[in-house]
C-alpha cells in the first residue's frame, strides 16, 4: 500500500491533471482534498481533451474510486453539470466510482455574487484576480461557522434553517455595501432540492473509505489544486486563493493520518507561469515570454485568461520542495523549451543590497526584488516524440540536472508533450 500526494509548485497550471491521470493507473483511490471549480485540470487521452474542476482526474479510469473530501467546496451545479458532460462522452459517473464528502461545504449562489460585487468593488492595484466563482466567500462562511454542508440538504429543516439566516445577512451586505442586487430564498430553495435528489445518492464518510483502504493495502492518489505559492499561508498573501494548497492539507482535507504519506510529488512546468495579479519575479515581457505563451497554449482552463510566463523561478521551486516535503518532482512542459538558445533559472533574488533565498513575506519586497539568474545552453530538437530519457537531448538532460540541484529534489517524472503517452517516467512514486 502507498498513499502519494500531488501538489503544484508554482502559481498553479502546472499541469497536475496529466500527472494525476498518469498516476491513477497504479491507484485504487483518487482524492480531491482542497479548492472548489477555481481548479482547472486539463489533459489529453488519444487525442481527446478533458477538462475537470471538481472531480478527480481519475475518473476517466472505470475501475478507480474517486472522491471529494471534506476539504473541497463543492458548486452542485457545476458538479452535476461535470457529471452530464461526463456520462455524454461515454463515461457515467456512478456512486461505485464517485463519493462526495458530507462534510464538504457547498458553494451557494450568493457566494459568487458576493465575490464578484467585492472584486468589482476594488481599484485596479487591489484586485485579487479572483475567479468570481464564490470560493473566497465560501470559506469565508466555513470558517466563520456559518457554512452550508453537503449533508445539510439531508435535513430540510436544517438546511431551510441555515439558509435563511444566510440570504439574511448576504442580501444586506450585497444591497447596502455593494449596492447589488439581492437574491431570492424561494428560488435557491428549489434549486437546491433538485441538486440535493441528485447528489445524496453520491454521499458519504470520504475518512472512513480511505482508513478502510489503507488498511486493506490499497493505493491512494491524493490531487491537489492551484499551486504552493497560491497557498492562504505561504503563498504570495493576498493574491492567494482561499484555502491551503500544500501537501499537509491533503490529510486535513480527506481525514487522512499524516504518518500515511509515503510521498509528494511536486509538479513544476519547464518553465513559470502565473495567472491574475501578485508578484511574479521571473516575468517576461518580452518576444520569448510571447513564445513560450504561444508555444505553451497558456491560457486558464478555468478562466480562459492569459497567463503570464516567465523563466523558471528556482526560489519558488526551492520553498515548494520546503514546504511541501517533495520526494519528487514531475517536470511538465519541457518540449516548450526547445528552440530556445538560452534558458535561465532564478536561484535568488536581489533588493536593496540584500540577497534572498525565499520568496519575501512582505508583499511589495516581493514584487520589488531581482531575480539572479544563471543562464544554460538549449536545444534544437523537438522532443514530443521521445518516450525514454536517454533518448532527450544532451542540454535537456543538462538543465533537468540543475533543476534538480537549484529545488532539491530529484526528477520522477518528464512530460515532452499534452498527451498521456508522451511521459517520461523515470521512478513510480508507488513502488516504495
Amino acid at each position: 500500500m502507498s498513499s502519494v500526494v500531488v501538489v503544484g509548485t508554482q502559481w498553479g497550471d502546472e499541469g497536475k491533471g496529466k500527472i494525476v491521470d498518469l498516476l491513477t493507473r497504479y491507484a485504487d483511490f483518487v482524492v480531491r482534498f482542497q479548492g472548489g471549480n477555481n481548479a482547472g485540470h486539463t489533459l489529453v487521452v488519444d487525442g481527446k481533451k478533458f477538462v475537470f474542476h471538481l472531480i478527480p482526474s481519475g475518473i476517466l479510469y472505470d475501475d478507480k474510486m474517486c472522491m471529494i473530501g471534506n476539504g473541497v467546496i463543492v458548486d452542485p451545479g457545476v458538479l452535476i453539470e461535470e457529471m452530464q458532460q461526463l456520462k455524454e462522452q461515454g463515461l457515467p459517473v456512478t456512486p461505485k466510482r464517485f463519493m462526495i464528502s458530507e462534510s464538504a461545504h457547498l458553494i451557494m449562489p450568493y457566494h459568487a455574487c458576493l465575490d464578484q460585487a467585492k472584486e468589482s468593488a476594488l481599484s485596479d492595484s487591489q484586485k485579487i484576480g479572483t475567479t468570481g466563482r464564490g470560493i473566497g466567500p465560501c470559506y469565508m462562511d466555513k470558517v466563520g461557522r456559518v457554512g452550508i454542508k453537503a449533508g445539510d440538504l439531508r435535513d430540510d429543516v436544517l438546511f431551510r434553517e441555515k439558509l435563511k439566516a444566510a440570504i439574511d445577512e448576504k442580501n444586506f451586505l450585497l444591497t447596502k455595501k455593494y449596492n447589488a442586487a439581492p437574491v431570492d430564498f424561494d428560488v435557491i430553495y428549489r434549486q437546491f432540492q433538485v441538486y440535493a435528489e441528485k447528489l445524496i445518492p453520491y454521499y458519504g464518510n470520504v475518512s472512513v473509505e480511505l482508513d478502510t483502504a489503507r488498511k486493506k493495502g490499497q493505493n491512494i492518489l491524493f490531487e491537489g489544486a492551484q499551486g504552493t505559492h497560491l497557498d492562504i499561508d505561504h503563498g504570495t498573501y493576498p493574491f492567494v486563493t482561499s484555502s491551503n494548497t500544500i501537501a499537509g492539507n491533503a490529510c486535513n482535507g480527506t481525514g487522512f493520518g499524516p504518518a500515511y504519506i509515503d510521498s509528494v510529488i511536486g509538479i513544476m512546468k519547464a518553465y513559470t507561469t502565473r495567472v491574475g495579479s501578485g508578484p511574479f519575479p521571473t516575468e517576461l515581457f518580452d518576444a520569448t515570454g510571447e513564445q513560450l505563451q504561444h508555444k505553451g497554449g497558456e491560457f486558464g482552463a478555468t478562466t480562459g485568461r492569459r497567463r503570464r510566463c516567465g523563466w523558471l523561478d528556482g526560489v519558488v521551486g526551492c520553498d515548494a520542495t520546503r514546504l511541501n516535503g517533495i520526494t519528487g518532482l514531475a517536470i511538465t512542459k519541457l518540449d516548450v523549451l526547445s528552440g530556445q538558445k538560452e534558458l535561465k533559472i532564478a536561484t535568488s533574488y536581489e533588493l536593496n543590497g540584500a540577497s534572498y533565498s525565499a520568496m519575501p513575506c512582505n508583499i511589495k519586497e516581493a514584487g520589488a526584488v531581482t531575480p539572479v539568474y544563471e543562464s544554460l545552453e538549449g536545444w534544437k530538437e523537438e522532443i514530443d516524440q521521445v518516450r525514454s530519457y536517454d533518448d532527450l537531448p544532451a542540454k535537456a538532460k543538462e538543465y533537468i540536472k540543475r533543476v534538480e540541484e537549484v529545488v532539491q529534489a530529484p526528477t520522477n517524472i518528464i512530460s515532452v508533450g499534452p498527451d498521456r503517452a508522451e511521459t517520461l517516467m523515470l521512478k513510480n512514486p508507488f513502488e516504495k
